[in-house]
Order: C-alpha cells, then sequence, then structure tokens
C-alpha cells in the first residue's frame, strides 16, 4: 500500500473516532440538561419582590415515561409564613388548601393574623399531567417577607403507579445542587417607598401584579413556558456547538501534525 493510500486510510478512521467521541459528547449534554430541568421548580410572573406581592407558577413536568402525575402537595416554610395563598382554579384538577395556627401571629393591614396557609394540594380530576408534559399551578402569594431573599417550597409529587417523589432538599449556596432540589422562589430588593406601601393597605389581589396576572395569565402562562423553553433549548444549542469546535480543532491538529510528520 502507498504512503499516501495509507495515510488517507489513517486520516479517516482518526475522523472517524472523533466523529463518534463527538456524537456521545453531544448526546451527553443534551441527556445531562434535561435531567437538570425535570423538576419541579416556582416561577414568578414579574417580579417578586421582598414585602410586596406575587403571583407565580409551580412548574410541575412528569420525569417519568412509563406514570402519569395525578397529585403536587407544596409546602409553605413555617419560618416566613405567609398571610394570604391564593391558587388559581387549574381545570382538571381539585385544590386542598391547610392552613394552620401560627406560633406567632402576623400583623398584616392593621390586623392580627392567627394562622396562614401551610401547604396547598392539587389533585387530578378527570386530568393529569403524562409522560413527556408538564404543568403549571398558579398561585397569588403575599405579603412576601422583608428579612429573606428567598422562600423553599418544598414540594412533593405523586405518580399514578403510586410512587412519591419528594423535592424536599435546599439548595446550598456554592455547592451542586441536590438529587432531588426543593423549589425555590427568590425575591428580589424592595424598591424604595415599596415596604411602607405594602405594609399600609396593598391587599391581595389589588397589586399591580396581582391585577396583571388576573387578567393576563393565560398570556403570562404560555410566555413563561416559552421563555423557558428558548432558555433550555439556547444553552443545549451551545454546548453542543463548543464540543463540536472543539473537536473540529482537535482534528484539525491531528490532521496538521501527521503531515508535518510525513
Amino acid at each position: 500500500m502507498s504512503t499516501a493510500l495509507s495515510r488517507a486510510v489513517l486520516n479517516r478512521t482518526v475522523l472517524s473516532r472523533i466523529a463518534v467521541a463527538g456524537g456521545v459528547a453531544a448526546s451527553s449534554v443534551l441527556l445531562l440538561s434535561g435531567t437538570a430541568s425535570a423538576h419541579v421548580g416556582v416561577q414568578p410572573q414579574g417580579e417578586a419582590a421582598q414585602g410586596g406581592y406575587a403571583t407565580v407558577n409551580v412548574k410541575v413536568p412528569n420525569e417519568r415515561d412509563d406514570a402519569s402525575t395525578v397529585k403536587v402537595e407544596v409546602t409553605f416554610p413555617a419560618d416566613h409564613p405567609l398571610a394570604s395563598v391564593m391558587p388559581q382554579p387549574v381545570p382538571g384538577w381539585k385544590i386542598d388548601v391547610t392552613r394552620s395556627k401560627l406560633a406567632k401571629p402576623l400583623e398584616l393591614h392593621g390586623k392580627k393574623i392567627t394562622d396562614a396557609v401551610t401547604k396547598v394540594t392539587w389533585t387530578a380530576d378527570g386530568s393529569k399531567i403524562g409522560p413527556g408534559q408538564f404543568q403549571q399551578f398558579p398561585l397569588s402569594l403575599g405579603q412576601l417577607p422583608e428579612d429573606t431573599d428567598r422562600l423553599v417550597l418544598k414540594a412533593l409529587q405523586t405518580y399514578d403507579n403510586k410512587q412519591v417523589v419528594r423535592w424536599i432538599e435546599e439548595p446550598k449556596d456554592g455547592q451542586a445542587e441536590p438529587e432531588s432540589p426543593a423549589p425555590v422562589l427568590k425575591l428580589s430588593p424592595a424598591a424604595d417607598g415599596e415596604h411602607g406601601a405594602a405594609a399600609a393597605g396593598a391587599k391581595p389581589g389589588t397589586t399591580p401584579e396581582d391585577k396583571a396576572g388576573e387578567k393576563n395569565d393565560a398570556g403570562h402562562q404560555e410566555a413563561a413556558t416559552s421563555e423557558t423553553s428558548s432558555t433550555d433549548a439556547t444553552a443545549r444549542v451551545l454546548g453542543v456547538v463548543g464540543i463540536l469546535v472543539g473537536i473540529a480543532g482537535v482534528a484539525f491538529g491531528v490532521l496538521a501534525g501527521r503531515r508535518r510528520s510525513a
């Protein structure tokens, strides 16, 4: 076999191996990014500011291929109780709101609040979240605490095969995401004067956030879904492009080295 022919065969072999490795790496990127996003989360519609009110979506994806989600339970933190938690009706789901007595009453709009919502449960009633699907459950929350920058909302997800997934592990700053992370609602700092406005008499359903949510819940939900999907897709594409660029660089270096040695 001639030197030129041997070199051509060798080059094709090297490129084939690189292509296979690149395909495996790209598949791994897509697989891992999909797995990382397949957990219960909470997303605000607009801003969730300290001391104010917000409308949020509890996003529940189905991570099983052979079962459907039929029940979702979200528990609210006892150390930062919310005087108002109002779920929006979701077709095909029954809603139960659990209230508990507070160890320390809250003062809100000049009134003393002795109990607060501690859990909201959605149970399938003619609907379910099937494989490859997700569902959003809107909530109006307030008054948001002023002494923390996030609320951890622990969740339980029940499937029709009786399996229960516990999304209750609290994420820690600077550490890797836990295997079953709890949904976290991040709170932004209140703008100047917002603390007083919230305490002086703003009521659930009368804030700009809630009014916008009442009028445009469907639009907000669609926008949130589109934005999330777009972000996920962009991250995956950029990851794959980066891998392919790296592979091309390696291939070029290998071929160039062999040409120089020849």
